[in-house]
């Protein structure tokens, strides 16, 4: 088992990964982790599916052209879910409001299922196993995906989690300093961009030296593409459909 440091501070996206499977006991690890997750009001508003068969990865590997859904041994689906309150609800004739039609039910949401991911990714990485959270679950066939995962009214895919033995160890990415993510008491006043666009720079250096595949690739162009790309996704549309039309 690695040190909390190191399993923080040394983690990378793997893509690449062994055919090998991962022991019961991690797996069992990484269960208890997600079950051990802080949630909005002890309510527990997230579900997990973990996809171990070959051909359901395959399937979701056409949907979303991500190749470490296919590559890696378990794929985990981490889902915003009130399906199951609302069932208790029903059996104990409890009236349930309409919480997930308010932008703050969708945010609990979210927020529960994303601390999910990240428990389950750092129980993952202690284990010494590779990771790579894949948001492209839930934007590039949403519809597809619900179906394929049976999954009932008033729960949506908030994003993937492939985990595997790597067969790859790519180098680090540089993150932004400390000055331009961490502010005390107030957000930061004056300009970062002097900050910022060295930070771009290293990015652009880093993707031109990398080990593996280099790119010219600096960082805001790079991802104010990725904004460009997702305005077509209409994620409010998918909210709807499944059962969230935000009213509120």
């Amino acid at each position: 088992m690695k040190d909390v440091k190191s399993t923080l501070l040394e983690r990378r996206s793997i893509r690449r990964y062994e055919r090998e499977d991962i022991p019961a006991e991690s797996m069992d690890f990484i269960y208890e982790a997600i079950r051990s997750t802080p949630t909005s009001y002890n309510g527990q508003q997230f579900s997990v599916i973990d996809i171990d068969d070959q051909e359901i990865k395959e399937k979701i590997y056409e949907l979303t052209g991500q190749k470490q859904i296919k590559t890696c041994r378990h794929f985990l689906l981490f889902c915003a879910d009130y399906n199951k309150i609302s069932e208790i609800a029903e059996a104990k004739l409890i009236e349930m409001p309409d919480f997930q039609l308010t932008a703050d039910g969708v945010i609990v949401g979210i927020i529960d299922a994303t601390l999910a991911m990240m428990n389950a990714l750092t129980a993952a990485e202690a284990c010494g196993l590779g990771t790579c959270p894949i948001g492209y679950a839930r934007t590039a066939a949403p519809d597809a995906i619900a179906r394929m995962m049976k999954l009932p009214q008033k729960v949506f895919v908030v994003c993937g989690l492939a985990i595997g033995v790597p067969r790859e160890m790519p180098d680090i990415k540089p993150k932004q300093s400390r000055e331009l993510l961490i502010f005390k008491n107030k957000y930061r006043e004056g300009s970062m961009v002097p900050e910022l666009m060295d930070y771009d720079r290293e990015i652009s250096e880093y993707n031109a030296t990398r080990a593996g595949t280099k790119t010219d690739n600096d960082w805001a162009d790079h991802i104010i593409g990725y904004y460009r790309e997702a305005m077509s996704y209409k994620t409010l549309d998918m909210l709807r459909r499944r059962g969230f039309d935000v009213r509120y």
